[in-house]
């Protein structure tokens, strides 16, 4: 077995390490904050090696390492970091609007803020990261049905914080501002 661990690691590393450098990358304010994240997450494998699934069913066990790890670094942080205006952005597109305006996108990245942690990191696993929900109900432990109840929720929620802060979702076409948003 001696000899298969190092060889297995290596296989899981060269897969996912550029998948869970992004994913680290994306929730730490710091490029030194997320390289550390990785460096645990693949710290953790390396230790729990026997448990590492084959193929691309390690990078999703990583990615469910990964939000562990994450987790165990931002606790005790009692206060809210602001998300970039990039990430902003990123969530407008899932919605199939480019906002117009800097006022748009800043009442996008509060409506998000605003959301529970599960929710944001629910949306963010499709989103962001391109996970089907089969994949996020194994990167967060839960059933298939859970996920695609949880994201109806998720996205509910959304809906109704974006109608708040002002943007409102038209069905067929996306985001659009209102008046109140400008």
């Amino acid at each position: 077995m001696d000899d298969e661990r190092p060889a297995r690691f290596e296989a899981a590393y060269h897969r996912a390490y550029g998948p869970i450098t992004a994913y680290a990358a994306r929730r730490c304010d710091e490029p030194q904050d997320a390289a550390d994240v990785v460096a645990e997450t693949f710290a953790v494998a390396w230790r729990r090696v026997e448990e590492l699934p084959e193929g691309d069913e390690a990078t999703l066990w990583l990615y469910g390492v990964a939000r562990k790890v994450l987790a165990n670094h931002f606790r005790g942080d009692n206060r809210r970091r602001a998300r970039t205006a990039d990430l902003d952005a990123e969530l407008a597109d899932l919605y199939g609007h480019s906002p117009d305006t800097e006022v748009e996108l800043d009442a996008i990245g509060r409506a998000f803020r605003s959301l529970p942690g599960d929710d944001r990191e629910l949306l963010s696993l499709l989103a962001w990261e391109g996970l089907e929900r089969e994949e996020i109900a194994k990167v967060l432990g839960l059933s298939r049905n859970a996920v695609r109840i949880r994201l109806h929720r998720a996205r509910r929620r959304l809906s109704r914080a974006l109608t708040e802060a002002g943007v409102h979702v038209n069905a067929r076409s996306g985001l659009v501002p209102s008046k109140r948003a400008l």
